[in-house]
C-alpha cells in the first residue's frame, strides 16, 4: 500500500522545491558533521600534539573499515526500501528495514572484535613504533569496543530520510556533531584525557543519536516500521548488491590510504603522515556536504524510478550534479588561496616545508571530483550497482594504485599529484557510463496518479 504523504513529497512536489526540502537540510546536517570532523582534528593536534595527530591519521583507515559493513547495509538497504515503497510494497520495505537493523548490530560485534584483536599487528605492519604506534592502537581499540552500539547511526539517518523525516535527520546530525564537539573539548581541553577520549566522544555521540533515531520507528507513524525480522537470502543478496559500491569504495579507499601511509612513513615519517592527514581533514569538510545533498535525494530518485517517472529522476539529478559542481569549485578556491591557513589549523609547531605545496596540488582534485561523485550516487539510486561499483573501485583503488606506481619517481610530490589525476580519470570513466545508460534514463513516464 502506498504512503500518500511520501508520494506527495517525492512525486508531486516541484523538483526545485523538493531539492530545497530534501538536499539543503541533508547538506546542513552533513556540514555539521564536517565541522565536527574538522574540530576533532584541531582538538587532537592542539591539545595532544603532533604525535597524536599523526596517530589518528594512521589509525583512521582502519576505523572506517570497522564501520564499512554497517555502512554497506545502511546504503544497500535504502535503495530497495525506497523502490519497494515506490512500488507500493510496504510489507517488503518493512522486512528489509527490520532485517537490516539486526544485521548491522551483528556485524558491529564481529568487526569490533576483529579490529580490537588485530590493532597492534596493523600498526606494526604500517611501520609505526613507540608512542606513535601505541596511541594509534588505543584510538582504534576504543572505536572497536564501541562498534556494536555506534554503527547503527550510519543507517538510521538514511531510514529517516526515506520516511520523509528530512528535518529530523538534519537536527539529529546537528545534535550529533555539537554533542561530540563539546564532549571531546571537555575530555581533552578540561580533563586532559588521552587519545582514547577523542574516539570515545565520537562513539558516545553516535550511540545516543542512533538510539534516538530508532525510537522514531516504534511509534508506527512513519512509512517504515519494525516487524519481526525474518532472514531471507534474497533480501540479504539485494542489500549487499546495492551496498557493494559504497562498501568497496570504503574498503578500497582505506586500503589505498593504508598503502599511502606506509609509503609516507618511509619517505617522510610522522610529518608526512600529518600532511596527508591535513589533506584528508580538508577533504572531510567538502565531501560530507556533497554526500549530504546527493544522498538526501536518493530516496526520491529511487521512489520515482520504482514508480516509473524517469523525467522526475532526470530533474532531481540535475540539481545533484549542479550542487556538487558548485561545492567543488568553492573547495578549489579555498585550497588554492589559503593553503597556509589550512595547514596551520591542524599542525602545531614546525610545519613541514612541503605542506603548503601539497594542499595547493590537492586543490586541483576538485575541478573534476564532482562528476564521478554525482554519477556514482545516481547509478546507485537507480539500482545500477555494477556501474556504481566500477566507478567506486576505480576511484578508490585502481586509479590511485596505478598512479602510485607511475609517479613513484617523484617522491612525496607523486603522492600529492595522485589525487587530481585520479579525479580526472574518474570523470572520464563516469562520462562514458552516463552515455551508456542514457537510453534508459530518457524513456517516457508512466501516467502520474
Amino acid at each position: 500500500m502506498r504512503n500518500e504523504a511520501q508520494h506527495e513529497l517525492f512525486v508531486k512536489t516541484k523538483t526545485r522545491k523538493l531539492f530545497f526540502r530534501a538536499a539543503i537540510p541533508g547538506a546542513i546536517g552533513m556540514l555539521a558533521s564536517a565541522m565536527y570532523q574538522t574540530l576533532d582534528g584541531v582538538y587532537v593536534g592542539k591539545f595532544l600534539g603532533a604525535t597524536a595527530f599523526a596517530s589518528v591519521n594512521l589509525a583512521m583507515p582502519f576505523v572506517i573499515i570497522n564501520f564499512a559493513i554497517a555502512d554497506l547495509i545502511g546504503v544497500g538497504s535504502s535503495v530497495p526500501i525506497s523502490i519497494s515503497l515506490g512500488e507500493g510494497k510496504k510489507e517488503t520495505a518493512d522486512r528489509i528495514f527490520s532485517l537490516s537493523c539486526v544485521l548491522i548490530v551483528f556485524f558491529g560485534i564481529l568487526m569490533g572484535l576483529f579490529m580490537y584483536i588485530l590493532a597492534p599487528f596493523f600498526m606494526k605492519m604500517m611501520g609505526a613504533d613507540g608512542e606513535f604506534a601505541s596511541q594509534a592502537v588505543m584510538y582504534l581499540r576504543t572505536y572497536a569496543v564501541m562498534s556494536p552500539v555506534s554503527t547503527m547511526v550510519f543507517a538510521s539517518d538514511n531510514y529517516l530520510r526515506i520516511c520523509g523525516k528530512i528535518h529530523t535527520s538534519m537536527c539529529l546530525n546537528i545534535f550529533l556533531s555539537v554533542f561530540c564537539a563539546v564532549v571531546e573539548l571537555v575530555f581533552l581541553g578540561v580533563f586532559g584525557f588521552g587519545i582514547w577520549a577523542a574516539a570515545f566522544a565520537s562513539c558516545l555521540g553516535m550511540a545516543i543519536t542512533a538510539s534516538i533515531s530508532l525510537l522514531q520507528f516504534r511509534k508506527g507513524r512513519l512509512a517504515l516500521s519494525f516487524v519481526r525480522p525474518v532472514f531471507s537470502f534474497s533480501i540479504v543478496k539485494k542489500i549487499f548488491a546495492c551496498g557493494l559500491p559504497s562498501f568497496l569504495n570504503n574498503i578500497a579507499g582505506r586500503l589505498t590510504s593504508i598503502v599511502m601511509n606506509m609509503i609516507l612513513v618511509r619517505l617522510g615519517g610522522q610529518n608526512a603522515v600529518s600532511v596527508y592527514g591535513v589533506l584528508m581533514y580538508a577533504d572531510g569538510i567538502i565531501l560530507p556536504i556533497m554526500y549530504g545533498s546527493c544522498d538526501s535525494l536518493q530516496p526520491a530518485v529511487g521512489y520515482n524510478w520504482g514508480a516509473g517517472y524517469p523525467s522526475r529522476v532526470r530533474g532531481i539529478e540535475k540539481f545533484c550534479f549542479s550542487t556538487s559542481f558548485l561545492l567543488c569549485m568553492l573547495a578549489f578556491l579555498a585550497c588554492s588561496f589559503i593553503p597556509g591557513f589550512i595547514v596551520s589549523s591542524f599542525i602545531s609547531g614546525e610545519i613541514p616545508p612541503y605542506a603548503v605545496g601539497a594542499v595547493t596540488i590537492f586543490a586541483f582534485t576538485y575541478l573534476t571530483r564532482w562528476i564521478s561523485f554525482s554519477t556514482q550516487s545516481f547509478m546507485l539510486a537507480l539500482e545500477k550497482s555494477l556501474y556504481a561499483t566500477i566507478i567506486s573501485i576505480s576511484m578508490a583503488f585502481i586509479f590511485p594504485m596505478i598512479l602510485l606506481l607511475s609517479l613513484e619517481w617523484m617522491g612525496l610530490d607523486g603522492i600529492w599529484l595522485n589525487f587530481p589525476l585520479t579525479s580526472l580519470l574518474g570523470a572520464i570513466l563516469s562520462a562514458v557510463i552516463l552515455l551508456r545508460v542514457r537510453k534508459d534514463i530518457m524513456k517516457e513516464d508512466n501516467p502520474i496518479e
